[in-house]
């Protein structure tokens, strides 16, 4: 009789552990549904996608660097046609202002009252196009809007409407004419992405659809898959995905190595910890699970680091890099069991 209440006990906490679980399916089915949508423009980049996607699921912005040529801004652009939210594109010059950005008071003759004009920032989904062509007093006109997703202008706040998520693009190569991201505009970044050239077989593929497109747009057959009410939802089941405490150890101890690394300059700070933490629960969101790895944080902890830690001048000269001192340190720092 003990056996059969015991058996019927463990049922039962195992019927109410299965309904407390996190449905994932209408989340993994649009994810799945907007890869499909952007692959029938962008050859490969499978991986860009997937940090691109859990950028939106963690609710943070993602810098883009690659040559001219890889499809940086097209790829910006297919992401929010798959998006049925608002689209800023604002193309970043040694001449532009920060009320270029923001906005601006004018004065209106009729009532004799300034009146704040909106700027294009405030959107839902902006894509700021080579933000390194913009002074230091322009880039800095972003540090709060990206921060606390607010505007302070003469006084008064202006919120703006969720979600808000910041994609920019750069190029690593041409230095002429352009302005070096100073740390704390870096920070903000949740993502920094490395776009590299396609392979040989995917290049003849991009030549293919290029040929075979004619006069067609290649934006023209993009469906819009997610609402901005869809968004918001899936960021909040994103935020309840578990995690264990020694995963959360294993993030701690990642990050603290990269401030006693004797190859690093500059180390990560605590806001890089929340970074990996919410990346990673975004990466096991789009693998179809509740519940975070070690192999998460692995995929969140290179693109969240690497433009976050200086690497030593000594070292930079050998020509290390900030994602090869990053990998040398999930490489050492032990796995949780």
């Amino acid at each position: 009789m003990d056996d059969i209440n015991t058996t019927s006990s463990e049922i039962t906490n195992e019927n109410v552990n299965f309904e407390t679980r996190i449905n994932l399916t209408p989340l993994l089915d649009h994810v799945n549904t907007i890869k499909k949508e952007i692959e029938t423009v962008i050859v490969g980049q499978h991986k860009m996608v997937d940090q691109l996607l859990v950028a939106i699921l963690s609710n943070g912005h993602v810098l883009l660097e690659g040559v001219p040529g890889v499809a940086k801004t097209i790829t910006a652009k297919l992401l929010a046609k798959t998006l049925n939210i608002g689209f800023s594109r604002i193309q970043f010059t040694p001449d532009l202002m920060p009320s270029d950005i923001l906005g601006t008071s004018i004065f209106n003759l009729k009532n004799s009252e300034f009146e704040f004009k909106k700027g294009p920032i405030f959107s839902n989904l902006i894509l700021i196009d080579e933000i390194n062509r913009a002074p230091a007093k322009t880039q800095a006109a972003l540090f709060e809007v990206m921060e606390e997703r607010q505007i302070t202008i003469d006084g008064s706040a202006y919120q703006l409407e969720t979600p808000f998520l910041v994609i920019a693009t750069q190029n690593p190569v041409e230095q002429e004419g352009t302005y070096r991201l100073p740390e704390a505009q870096l920070d903000r970044f949740l993502f920094k992405i490395t776009i590299d050239y396609p392979k040989l077989d995917e290049e003849i593929l991009i030549i293919q659809r290029e040929h075979s497109l004619q006069d067609h747009g290649k934006l023209d057959a993009i469906k819009t898959i997610l609402s901005a009410e869809e968004i918001k939802e899936y960021q909040g089941l994103v935020k309840q995905i578990r995690i264990e405490q020694n995963l959360l150890e294993y993030i701690a101890r990642i990050v603290v190595n990269t401030r006693e690394n004797a190859f690093l300059y500059l180390g990560a700070s605590p806001r890089a910890s929340i970074a990996i933490l919410n990346a990673s629960k975004g990466f096991a969101a789009i693998r179809g699970r509740d519940f975070v790895t070690p192999e998460d944080i692995k995929e969140a902890a290179i693109p969240v680091l690497q433009h976050r830690v200086i690497v030593a001048p000594e070292r930079e000269m050998e020509g290390l890099t900030s994602s090869e001192i990053i990998k040398q340190i999930i490489e050492t720092v032990e796995i949780p069991r």
